[in-house]
């Protein structure tokens, strides 16, 4: 097994796909239930967790279940042509529904959709890539779902000021592009479609996990949940922090997240290559660092001063000084985020990727569900300090690097 960087670029696709239908989703769909069905903001966090309520139950079985499956297309492919086509029309619906009822028939069509076919397309990269090179190839992954994200809040953001309905339209037709060159373009390895060689069930992973006295991966997938839970839940209500907060258009604060978006894709190639050169958990730990630092500057900063005005952009529009500290933020989420789960698949043989890739995915989402309702509750109790966005995630940042400080697997293994 080779690396081979054009079919890990064609493979990022996959990863593409599923990072705009996300962004569109977590920019725009905020907005819908606050301004078209009135949600105050605990119930809003609420239904932006109810995509990943289904998801925790279905994609690490779905994770297991791909490990197992033999087919002859392969064991992942069979989840992406179900699940993208789906996930595509369940977005075009979403943006139209006009009673809260059908929304959330839409909202579910499309999470369900999505949970079957995330995890199969990311296993596929180590699927296809040797231990050594996977924080490289993680990099390139994430560099192009960073361009799926920047596509999503920066041209969604100039299609939602045209008409709401087009971000999620955009979204649906890239999804459906990207599912069909992947299948198109990237062959599983032969022995994942002829042999049947028998994988450990989910359980059993899990009780093997727990009885480790090696507590490596224990540790870095309860690091893993305290990160996402200081990301998810600023992503989830950073619209209505630019609206209620920095008193800006929700459409300008879409735009701020495509600002940390584009550092994010920047960096995520260096990400993996430093990843690789200095060692995955001293990579990470610095990008904890750099993320916990400049969320709490946006607390400590008066508004006044976060909506200077920097320099202005082609594309990017208006950088003012939040705009810049997101940026930098952006670099230490790459770090995190680029280095995290060749960590969690390189503690486990390679026939258990995806159950791995399932608990990887299992943390992460578990992490979505409580961190959207968490913020929302104390911005609702608080009577609407979205400030406080900007306290709560350093503080689970800190709990994150503790967390991996203790980390002594998942590095990249030369003879593999």
């Amino acid at each position: 097994m080779k690396f081979n960087i054009g079919k890990t670029f064609l493979l990022g696709l996959g990863f593409f796909g599923v990072s705009v239908i996300w962004s569109v989703y977590n920019a725009f769909v905020p907005i819908f239930l606050a301004d078209r069905f009135f949600m105050a903001a605990g119930f809003i966090g609420f239904f932006m967790t109810l995509d990943n309520i289904a998801a925790l139950f279905i994609q690490p079985a779905v994770g297991a279940w791909s490990d197992k499956l033999r087919t002859r297309i392969g064991r992942r492919m069979p989840f992406i042509l179900i699940g993208a086509p789906i996930g595509a029309m369940a977005f075009i619906l979403l943006p139209i529904s006009q009673s809260l009822f059908v929304f959330f028939l839409a909202a579910t069509l499309l999470l369900l959709s999505m949970a079957i076919w995330r995890t199969p397309v990311v296993a596929l990269m180590p699927d296809i890539t040797p231990s050594k090179y996977r924080s490289q190839a993680n990099g390139i992954i994430n560099f192009m779902g960073g361009i799926g994200a920047i596509i999503a809040f920066l041209g969604g953001a100039a299609l939602y000021d045209m008409n709401p309905n087009y971000p999620f339209w955009l979204g649906a037709g890239l999804v459906a592009l990207s599912a069909i060159l992947v299948f198109v373009f990237i062959k599983e390895p032969k022995e994942f479609t002829e042999t049947k060689k028998e994988t450990p069930r989910l359980t059993e992973s899990i009780r093997m996990i727990l009885k480790d006295e090696d507590k490596s991966t224990i540790r870095i997938l309860v690091a893993i949940f305290f990160w996402f839970i200081a990301y998810n839940g600023i992503e989830a209500f950073f619209t209505l922090y630019s609206k209620n907060h920095l008193g800006i258009p929700e459409s300008d604060g879409a735009r701020l997240l495509g600002q940390l978006s584009l550092l994010f894709v920047l960096f995520s190639l260096p990400a993996g290559y430093i990843g690789a050169a200095v060692g995955r958990r001293k990579t990470i730990m610095s990008g904890i660092l750099v993320m916990a630092l400049c969320i709490a500057l946006m607390f400590f900063l008066p508004v006044n001063i976060l909506n200077i005005l920097i320099t202005q952009l082609p594309v990017l529009g208006r950088i003012p000084v939040i705009g810049l500290i997101l940026m930098v933020t952006g670099v230490g989420w790459s770090m995190i985020n680029v280095n995290s789960l060749p960590m969690v698949v390189d503690m486990t043989e390679i026939e258990r990727v995806g159950t791995y890739t399932g608990l990887y995915y299992l943390f992460a989402t578990m992490a979505a569900i409580l961190g959207p309702i968490v913020y929302g509750f104390i911005i609702q109790f608080s009577g609407g300090a979205y400030s406080l966005l900007m306290l709560i995630s350093p503080i689970f940042l800190v709990l994150a690097l503790i967390s991996i400080a203790g980390v002594t697997k998942g590095e990249a293994q030369q003879n593999i």
